[in-house]
């Protein structure tokens, strides 16, 4: 395993400490919702420093090509969705952003299929 995908696992990983964080919060701004920001943001750049270590190391691979876009929209869906709840967010907004990542990932799985990487 590349030390890119290492850290898009981290990445992974981090997002139930972010959705734990959100929910000590209870929607409250306090030390709770720094806390969540702070990891947050922590994931987020993650995402950057994988894909210049990807690029640069030569560590491109199949499973980081899968593994990346699928981190990413696990930690922003499951915010998103923790904003419905404490009543940030209305819940059509969610859906349609939800079924259009869904949409993409389903081109792109039939692009893998054609031999293409989008």
């Amino acid at each position: 395993m590349t030390t890119a995908s290492k850290i898009t696992l981290v990445r992974v990983f981090m997002i139930p400490l972010v959705m734990i964080a959100m929910y000590l919060s209870k929607g409250v701004s306090g030390l709770w919702m720094w806390i969540s920001l702070g990891l947050f943001v922590i994931a987020s750049v993650t995402d950057f420093i994988d894909g210049q270590i990807a690029r640069k190391c030569n560590q491109v691979s199949d499973f980081g090509k899968f593994l990346d876009p699928l981190a990413d929209k696990l930690l922003v869906m499951s915010a998103m969705v923790w904003f419905v709840e404490v009543g940030w967010m209305p819940a059509w907004a969610c859906f349609v952003v939800i079924a259009r990542e869904l949409a993409v990932t389903g081109l792109r799985l039939v692009a893998v299929e054609q031999g293409l990487v989008i």
